[in-house]
């Protein structure tokens, strides 16, 4: 049969743009991860223990080695995955339904509004952030417990001799990290920060809002290259992670709580950090973390855009081939 006696198979793009994001996530993760670590390791910190970015990298090689920097790496590569498939499918299902009642409706453009945007932005963020909250739980434990692991080695060093020295933790892949967490603190503890991960969905709303505007503001005039998309990409997630920072401060605190004691919700947290520690304690590794944000999201929508491309044509060319057959 040949490929023109039937037409090709119509492109799920909401799937190829869910692979493509979860790609672009993975490769800008893998670049930017050293930066996550940093940042998370001074969210959880107490003020006294506060360094600079540059003492920071420095203590976590010393104690742990460079591989410190990469610690949750794996529980960080599939979160991202899983993330940024499930928002991407969301909010390219969102943007279509939009388009189409846009073109029913007889609108001269079926581009997104502002308001569209924000809306396809918190029906993805919101169904994202139930979906794999417990990944970045078990992520974040991973991340700050090598440091914890590693201080108590160093102090169980200057016991005197002859004294029993306490065995030190085992530490825990990412499996282990998960039975343990449920084993100790139940399932509960996997949707620890969940509340101040939802009031995060602003962030990606904020952040993809701006880039669909800009983007479609540029398209009247120029094609949008991957070199483009990177600095649209960085423009928007930098002004995202800037207003919402003192809410990723306190979910990152929130997902290292233990099981024991009384759990804290989002306002009594911004309202102790406050107090012991200013309003600054808020914005604790936040040089880092905008650093890390800014170029992972830049590296993201460069990446994402050409993985896209690659996939609509790969796609194409199996739908192709299997009508030919």
């Amino acid at each position: 049969m040949s490929a023109q006696s039937k037409p090709v198979l119509p492109q799920n793009d909401n799937v190829a743009h869910a692979l493509a994001g979860a790609g672009g996530g993975i490769l800008s993760m893998a670049l930017t991860y050293p930066l996550i670590t940093i940042s998370t390791r001074a969210q959880v910190e107490s003020k006294d223990a506060q360094t600079s970015f540059l003492a920071a990298v420095q203590k976590v090689i010393a104690r742990e080695g460079p591989s410190g920097l990469y610690s949750g790496l794996s529980s960080a590569l599939f979160g991202i995955s899983v993330t940024n498939f499930v928002y991407y499918y969301w909010y390219e299902w969102t943007r279509a339904f939009f388009e189409a009642a846009a073109v029913k409706a007889g609108r001269a453009s079926k581009k997104l509004t502002t308001v569209e945007s924000m809306i396809a932005g918190a029906i993805a963020g919101s169904a994202t952030v139930i979906l794999t909250n417990p990944i970045w739980v078990i992520n974040t434990r991973m991340t700050t417990r090598k440091s914890t692991i590693k201080k108590d080695e160093n102090d169980n060093s200057d016991v005197e001799a002859g004294e029993h020295k306490p065995e030190p933790q085992k530490r825990l892949s990412t499996i282990g990290t998960l039975l343990s967490l449920l084993q100790k603190e139940g399932p509960q503890a996997l949707f620890a920060g969940v509340v101040p991960a939802l009031v995060l969905v602003i962030n990606p709303i904020l952040q993809y809002t701006l880039f669909e505007q800009m983007k479609n503001a540029l398209e009247k005039k120029r094609r949008i290259t991957p070199g483009v998309a990177f600095f649209l990409g960085a423009l928007g997630k930098l002004f995202a992670t800037s207003v919402t920072y003192p809410y990723i401060t306190v979910k990152s605190q929130m997902h290292v709580q233990s099981g024991s004691g009384k759990k804290e919700g989002v306002t009594e947290a911004l309202r102790r950090v406050v107090r012991e520690e200013g309003y600054a304690g808020l914005y604790k590794g936040i040089g880092p973390k905008v650093t890390q944000s800014v170029l992972t999201a830049a590296c993201l929508f460069a990446f994402k855009d050409v993985l896209y491309k690659y996939s609509v044509k790969l796609r194409g060319s199996v739908a192709r081939k299997a009508l030919t057959a």
